[in-house]
């Protein structure tokens, strides 16, 4: 069966959309909450309430922004729950019966309702009040506002016992990627915490999978876990030794945010809410009709198309822009015409516009039929499109045709290249490769022959000519360097193309600070490929021998033109050797497109900003490079040669091939005034989840998908998005599909989702407040610490001049009393960046003092108590280690991160002993240059004349390593780990990491730019097993940072490195080795 057969056929077999709305079926139920008989639950983004028995809902909010994690108050009376109404999502309170929410916290931060505390506070988790990015548990009083934490450096979810103090709580939050049955070291776990204890105690320990959502009832605790893979409800007695029962035996989907009042559980499951009764021991479907609008399934309207522009083509006469966004085509014209929608079809994707030779047709991808297929449309948007292949089995990528219309050629994601013959409806390999894709398609002008680039062996980029007529393809270049962007001369006599073959490195030596390493920029040239035998190159003076022009420069005249009309000879013999080097200085190029008399490229930045400028020189002796437009994001050279487009910010482009920058740019902007487009949300929701399945069949690394019936997924979760009523409810059915893979790196984010226009950030002052109206405002208890070294990263209350301690009391801002509002950050809404006017009266003043303060970010607010977490960790090193051992932390594997290594590797660099600390590193890609930093070795030693010796290699660590590792280490940090310990560089410590190894792609984007990531490049070793995945990496030595102690302030880990190499460096001191003796003659 077909996939477009077995979508008809789920259709045909359920309900259509409008069938489900009309039966008051639709809806999409999530985040319940029970109390009595009275159930509230999240659906279209609302909070809504029901009878316990089922029936007909009803909305309790209306706000466009999500509410969420609602949790109803012991008494009945109170509804908390999670909303985003200003920015950030906060805390929110609002009657039961109804009534005005009233906002509880103004932490700038994402909070998340766990539920109500005995004494009638209610429990958050929020990352806000920890230096290190932990999930930790909050109380807030529902009226004074005032907040306690509970005393654990890590607890996401939590229920009270009988005695209404011992807690019972998941330890670790919910790992962000998709993913069932996940046992890494991450994974979450039930602990308990209570009075008479010292410290936390795990209850599940004896299992390694997750044990989530912990619910108290009649002295047992009740979870869910995947003890049998799938989750499900289970219960315990509420000792460490109790063993599991379980409760509901669900398949198929997962049982998900469980809520318990009064001996019944109320969960998600699939897309319904159901309830077990403990009891009685039965489970049963809550049945839900929503009396809704359903807002969010109308036709909307998409004010700015062009921010989901995909591709881009230009005509062949460059009167006309084919612009392919959210799945549609238009064509744009350059002059004031009709703008024409070619693609009308609700549900469908269309993917790669582009203009056939003549113009009067597009070929692109659609996923019409449930694969995607080539497509010939009408440029008119009145003829009737026409499918141009059937054989769809795999992703495609953008279709390439040829001049003369006969052939596409294309590649897909297995790596094979392919040229449809548009006529037979056929498609032909012509390549594969073992390597890379293949990439930069280029047809001769005559259609017979194919430029194409794919990695060789080595990895270098080589380019070939694929002869159509013969079917052989040939390397044209080396595979000594990388060569790519090919692009034919109008005549087709000349192939240019960039290669990067200039190695001139701006660092000269390994001398200096940090160990100064080879930089080569502007490595890329323009090369000249003659494909005919003794032809004279148009860059050569035409002095050299004693012509007027170029005998086959492609403005000449007579027998050039003549030559033109016949088919191209290409002379393969020897044709490698016959490249010149085009007169322009190397830069850092890419994208090389030829006119009749110029070249056109980009050329980038070596800024962070990485600015992309189109450059064109002429094609003679003269060549220097004219900047055209800079700051462009892309640009295509029409068909005739004579038209560029470019796009530049959110405005397309067209102007005159003229080499030179167009005489107004506000003259050769397309019209985009007016254009919008409408979608069907329903329609393309179901084409965004098909789409999702079909990228992760297609993506994922293991093409058997770990021995997932993946058809039967399909099938299994389909009917569901008929229930689906906002883009939230989508993620999270993609969400239990993409699951079904057990891999780690699938992260389902982003989408077009419904947002509120009155968010607004908070300013953040750098310190923790507490307010006091007795000393008349709010309390400084502590301003972070950051390194002194680094004063563009303190605190805002600790920059000169203004330097608030600890004590002292924030009395006003901006003549604003911060006792006359609900909590100070009241005061900060709308201020990061902005400077305000603080009263402050400091501890041992009489009177307040003025000064100026720049609130910071949340998101740098964040950094600040992570930067005086890693201060402070660096700081207890030198003391504990008495200044024999270094201290380095890398938060990421990312570009940024390197920095870290550089600002606090060097510095320490001749320590005995030295701590790689990454816990919580969130992954990247630089594993590798640190590992390679650590293998250099001390094999001999300068002596100058006066001073100490030093060593070559330049900053080779000579001493004993440690690496320090936890749940938290991910992906690339966790390369570094498994690679540390394989390298057999040091011990490892800590606790087992996350275990995602099979690196991701997010190339794989839905029409509103939403994703479900793909985990498509699996690791292994050389012993033939995969790495690290699902399990994590084993530390040498397993040292857990417990939860109490930790969160008061205590380092278990750091201390047992610290010990460790302290231990080392007594039984295996590592002096310079003092100079031999002076030779005597």
């Amino acid at each position: 069966m077909t996939l477009r057969m077995a979508l008809v056929w789920l259709m045909v077999a359920g309900l259509s959309a409008d069938s489900v709305e009309a039966a008051g079926l639709r809806g999409y139920f999530r985040h319940p909450s029970v109390h009595d008989q009275t159930v509230v639950f999240t659906a279209e983004g609302d909070l809504w309430t029901v009878s316990l028995a089922g029936g007909r809902a009803a909305r309790l909010t209306t706000h466009l922004a999500q509410e969420t994690y609602p949790r109803i108050s012991p008494d009945g009376r109170l509804v908390a729950f999670s909303a985003a109404y200003e920015g950030a999502r906060e805390i929110y309170v609002m009657p039961l019966a109804g009534g005005r929410p009233r906002r509880l916290t103004f932490d700038g931060e994402s909070s998340r309702v766990v539920g109500w505390a005995p004494d009638g506070r209610v429990a958050y988790a929020t990352r806000h009040y920890s230096t290190l990015p932990n999930t930790q548990m909050v109380l807030v009083h529902p009226e004074t506002l005032d907040i306690e934490r509970v005393p654990l450096e890590q607890a996401s979810q939590a229920a009270w016992g009988a005695d209404g103090k011992t807690l019972f709580f998941t330890r670790l939050s919910k790992q962000g990627s998709s993913t069932k049955r996940y046992k890494g070291g991450t994974a979450e776990t039930l602990w308990r915490f209570g009075p008479k204890t010292s410290e936390a105690i795990p209850l599940t320990a004896n299992y390694t999978g997750t044990s989530r959502d912990p619910m108290v009832w009649n002295g047992r605790l009740y979870f869910a876990s995947d003890r049998d893979g799938t989750m499900n409800l289970w219960a315990m007695d509420t000792n460490v030794a109790a063993k599991p029962q379980q409760l509901t035996r669900h398949r198929g989907f997962d049982v998900l945010r469980p809520a318990l009042s009064e001996g019944r559980i109320v969960y998600q499951w699939g897309a319904d809410l159901r309830v077990y009764d403990i009891g009685e021991e039965t489970d049963r479907k809550i049945g839900i009709t929503l009396p809704s609008d359903f807002d969010q399934t109308r036709e909307k309207w998409i004010e700015k198309p062009i921010e989901y522009l995909t591709a881009l083509d230009l005509s062949p006469d460059g009167d006309r822009v084919a612009v392919t966004t959210r799945g549609n085509v238009f064509i744009l014209p350059t002059k004031p015409g009709r703008r024409i929608h070619l693609t009308r079809n609700p549900g469908t994707r269309y993917r790669g516009a582009r203009f056939s030779a003549d113009g009067k047709s597009l070929v692109a991808l659609s996923d019409a039929t449930g694969e995607f297929e080539f497509y010939r449309l009408p440029a008119n948007g009145i003829d009737p499109a026409k499918k141009l292949s059937a054989d769809g089995k795999v992703f495609r990528y953008f279709p390439v045709p040829s001049p003369d219309g006969k052939f596409v050629a294309y590649r897909d994601k297995n790596y094979e290249l392919w040229l449809l013959d548009v006529a037979g409806g056929k498609s032909r390999r012509i390549a594969r490769s073992e390597n890379y894709n293949f990439s930069w398609l280029s047809w001769s002008p005559d259609s017979r022959w194919l430029a194409y680039v794919v990695a060789a062996e080595n990895s270098n980029d080589r380019i070939h000519l694929h002869d159509v007529k013969k079917q052989a393809g040939t390397p044209v270049t080396s595979d000594r360097y990388d060569s790519y962007s090919p692009t034919w001369s109008s005549d087709g006599r000349f192939l240019y193309f960039l290669s990067d073959r200039n190695f001139e490195s701006l660092v000269t030596s390994p001398w200096g600070p940090r160990q100064p390493e080879p930089f080569f920029d502007r490595t890329t040239q323009i090369f000249e490929l003659s494909l005919v035998k003794k032809q004279r190159s148009p860059f050569q003076p035409k002095e050299d021998l004693g012509e007027d022009r170029p005998a086959t420069a492609d403005g000449a005249k007579s027998k050039t033109q003549k030559a033109d009309k016949k088919p191209l000879r290409i002379d393969l013999d020897g044709i490698a050797a016959r490249i010149s080097l085009v007169p322009v200085p190397a830069g850092n190029y890419t994208t090389l497109s030829a006119t009749d008399k110029h070249l056109y490229f980009v050329s980038r930045s070596t800024t962070k900003k990485r600015t992309r400028t189109l450059q064109a020189i002429r094609r003679d002796a003269e060549a220097k490079p004219v900047t055209v437009l800079s700051d462009i994001k892309s640009f295509r050279v029409s068909g005739n040669r004579k038209k560029v487009l470019a796009h530049k910010d959110d405005n397309l482009h067209v102007f005159d091939a003229s080499g030179s920058a167009p005489k107004s740019l506000s003259k050769s902007r397309v019209s985009l005034s007016g254009w919008r487009m409408s979608v069907d949300p329903t329609t393309e929701w179901r084409q965004m989840f098909v789409d999702a399945w079909r990228m992760e069949r297609d993506y994922f690394y293991d093409p058997n998908l770990h021995g997932v019936d993946w058809r039967e997924v399909l099938e299994r979760h389909l009917p569901l998005v008929d229930r689906v009523t906002d883009r939230a409810e989508l993620n999270d059915l993609i969400s239990q599909m993409v699951g079904e893979l057990e891999a780690l790196h699938i992260y389902v984010r982003g989408g077009d989702h419904r947002d509120a226009d009155d968010g607004v950030s908070i300013g953040q002052l750098g310190a923790v407040l507490r307010r006091d109206a007795d000393r008349g405002g709010y309390v400084v208890e502590h301003v972070y610490r950051t390194d002194p070294d680094l004063p563009d990263q303190v605190s805002p209350l600790s920059k000169p001049g203004v330097e608030v301690e600890a004590g002292a009391v924030i009395e006003s801002i901006d003549g604003v009393s911060t006792l006359s509002v609900d909590h100070i950050n009241v005061l900060l809404r709308n201020k990061s960046g902005r400077k305000v006017l603080c009263s402050v009266r400091d501890p041992r003043a009489k009177a307040p003092r003025r000064v100026i303060v720049e609130p910071v970010s949340s998101s740098r607010a964040a950094d600040l108590r992570y930067d005086q977490w890693e201060y402070t960790r660096r700081l207890a090193v030198e003391k504990s280690g008495k200044g024999k051992v270094g201290y380095v932390h890398l938060r990421a594997m990312g570009r940024t991160n390197i920095a870290e290594w550089a600002r606090h590797y060097y510095p320490v660099f001749q320590r005995q002993g030295l701590v790689i600390d990454v816990r919580h590193n969130r992954g990247g890609n630089i594993d590798s240059w640190i590992l390679e930093k650590l293998l250099r070795k001390a094999w001999f030693y300068w002596k100058p004349r006066v001073g100490k010796p030093y060593w070559n290699m330049q900053y080779a660590f000579r001493g004993h390593l440690v690496v320090l590792c936890n749940e938290k280490t991910a992906s690339d940090g966790e390369a570094f780990t498994e690679g540390f310990r394989r390298l057999g560089m040091g011990r490892v410590i800590g606790t087992r990491t996350w275990g995602g190894e099979i690196w991701l792609s997010i190339n794989n984007r839905l029409v509103d730019r939403g994703y479900a990531s793909a985990a498509q490049t699996g690791v292994y070793g050389p012993e033939r097993e995969w790495l690290i995945e699902g399990h994590g990496v084993d530390p040498d030595v397993v040292v857990d940072n417990l939860p109490h102690a930790t969160f008061r302030g205590g380092d278990a880990q750091l201390d047992a490195a610290v010990k460790h190499l302290l231990e080392k460096i007594k039984k295996d001191p590592r002096p310079v080795p003092r100079p031999p003796k002076y030779r005597k003659r």
